[in-house]
């Protein structure tokens, strides 16, 4: 019979998940910049815990490759080259274009209603600021690659989106907000809309690789 979790161990864990969704937060809006050390004492007496969880936590955000682990360094803020943003992009192309494939079948006349409102959410927080359209954008493709129904490739999407954000954030901050991006997604919609798979993951695939090189071209002329 197996035992439940001792009270010490339950907020251990508690405490784990807090320090990490603290970091985790921080980092997908840049308040921490590649190259950054981050130190457990500080973000600890900032959260108001021990270092342990603080600890614990680096070694979740490691394994999510938002942070590198270093000898004599510590804990340092992870720093896509152009390369890796590049290579990030023809994964996500990948992964997003068969999402779409296996989404297609849940398209209807509800689904689509719901993309069409998730759009006019992101085209209004155009507005208002890069971490609203960039958070509105996010849920946008997440509500299609999450009508896949397959839950490890939702987790690999998601993982990939979260270590591009930071630099989509500061894309966006430089180009105020993407002239195109209205239209691409509309154009998304439509090819969802088909019934054609096949030219739906193409569509898809499209949209994501064209976004690599002007992310590059913002957020790592010094790392190239």
């Amino acid at each position: 019979m197996a035992l439940s979790p001792s009270p010490a161990d339950l907020k251990a864990s508690t405490a784990e998940e807090e320090a990490y969704l603290h970091l985790q937060s921080a980092l997908r809006c840049g308040r921490y910049k590649p190259g950054d050390r981050l130190i457990p004492e500080e973000i600890a007496n900032e959260i108001g815990m021990s270092r342990m969880p603080v600890r614990e936590a680096f070694r979740r955000l490691a394994s999510d490759g938002l942070v590198t682990l270093r000898p004599n360094r510590g804990c340092v803020v992870a720093g896509l080259t152009a390369d890796e943003i590049c290579e990030t992009f023809e994964i996500r192309s990948v992964l997003e274009g068969l999402a779409v494939r296996l989404a297609m079948p849940q398209m209807n006349a509800d689904t689509l209603e719901e993309l069409e409102l998730l759009l006019d959410r992101m085209e209004r927080s155009g507005q208002s600021g890069s971490n609203e359209w960039v958070s509105r954008h996010q849920e946008f493709h997440a509500y299609i690659y999450g009508l896949s129904g397959r839950p490890k490739l939702i987790r690999q999407i998601s993982a990939l989106h979260l270590v591009i954000e930071p630099y989509m954030r500061i894309w966006f901050d430089f180009v105020t907000k993407p002239l195109s991006a209205r239209q691409e997604h509309e154009n998304l919609i439509e090819a969802l809309k088909s019934g054609d798979a096949a030219h739906a993951e193409a569509v898809m695939r499209e949209h994501i690789l064209g976004t690599a090189p002007l992310l590059i071209e913002y957020a790592s002329p010094a790392r190239r």
